[in-house]
């Protein structure tokens, strides 16, 4: 059997960390999205308030398999 897949992109964000972030942007995609299978972080930001990190952005490419007539 073979599989086809698919990739998107999306940007999480948290005001916590970039792990967070990334976890944001996955829980999301999982409430629309089947079969995800990996991501990969295409990049890494924030923004920055009086000094400090206010909020971590992190774009991610989430791979997911296409279902087939089979599956």
């Amino acid at each position: 059997m073979t599989h086809t897949y698919k990739l998107t992109e999306l940007v999480g964000s948290s005001t916590v960390s970039s792990d967070d972030a990334i976890q944001n942007a996955i829980a999301a995609a999982g409430m629309t999205i089947e079969h995800m299978g990996w991501f990969e972080v295409v990049e890494q930001r924030g923004h920055i308030e009086n000094g400090k990190i206010a909020h971590w952005q992190v774009t991610v490419k989430i791979g997911f398999r296409l279902k087939g007539k089979d599956q």
